[in-house]
């Protein structure tokens, strides 16, 4: 019986042996391409129930700024009303560096044209930054010269019945051949200074309504003033007149103002809010 069993123990040993040989090549290719683990560290993260704090870059001047003017521009909801992002920013841009130089009033009006759109389209708002409200919105007229439907071409000079782009500061009243008028000062050498000369002024217009759109197709024109509704004048004039800021922007490429300093209107909104 000894012996068997030990005859038993062989037979089993060598069958062993044979089954590791023929396992060894298949452990060796799995080790093969088993990458190496790293050792384990501790860290906060291995720990249950903490966090992982990583350094906050910190936000720049002009990210605030640029958070800012979005910010403004969505409360407004002006998108709805067609006032693009990127007029919206160069007439508040323009606001900010007047009101840092101390050329507007008290009241804190904006008024923007844009004579991108075309003549068919209320493209004209006047916007309550601090209520953060738009007080108007509506047709306006370009000049006669400046195009038919689109405003094309604009000028500075006397007598040439166009629109003048740029940066405004509404004055007083006065009543003149078109009835209430705004006078006007421009402030864009180059571009619309000569506005008092050439009586570019907000004047009410019959031309300038929806009836007109649906006989002509456009508007009527005016010899260069932004003319204005007649049912909405008065209420226009008498709220933007005194020293706030008008802009009428177009598309040139070539138009620029010194008024457009990034710098000054960042140090202005972030001062004002911080």
């Amino acid at each position: 019986m000894e012996n068997q069993s030990v005859v038993r123990r062989q037979r089993l040993k060598r069958r062993a042996r044979r089954a590791l040989r023929r396992m060894l090549p298949f452990v060796a290719s799995l080790f093969l391409a088993t990458p190496l683990a790293s050792p384990v560290t501790k860290s906060r993260a291995a720990t249950p129930g903490s966090e992982v704090r990583m350094p906050s870059a910190p936000v720049t001047p002009i990210a605030q700024f640029d958070q800012r003017m979005h910010d403004l521009y969505r409360d407004l909801q002006v998108e709805q009303q067609g006032l693009r992002y990127e007029v919206f920013e160069k007439a508040m841009t323009g606001y900010l560096n007047l009101e840092q130089a101390g050329k507007l009033g008290e009241k804190q009006l904006l008024t923007v044209v844009d004579f991108g759109l075309p003549s068919t389209e209320k493209r004209l708002w006047v916007l309550d930054i601090a209520a953060k409200q738009v007080k108007f919105h509506t047709l306006v007229a370009h000049g006669h010269n400046s195009g038919e439907n689109m405003a094309t071409n604009f000028s500075n000079e006397n007598e040439s019945n166009m629109s003048s782009l740029g940066f405004y500061v509404t004055q007083g009243e006065y009543v003149g051949k078109h009835g209430r008028s705004l006078k006007l000062a421009g402030l864009d050498e180059g571009y619309n200074t000569n506005a008092q000369m050439r009586s570019v002024v907000m004047h009410g217009a019959d031309y300038v309504s929806e009836d007109f759109i649906r006989q002509y197709g456009r508007l009527g024109r005016s010899l260069g003033c932004p003319a204005l509704p007649m049912d909405q004048k008065d209420a226009i004039i008498e709220t933007v007149g005194g020293n706030t800021c008008l802009f009428l922007n177009g598309p040139d490429a070539t138009y620029s103002s010194k008024y457009l300093n990034q710098d000054v209107a960042m140090n202005t909104l972030i001062g004002s809010n911080s």
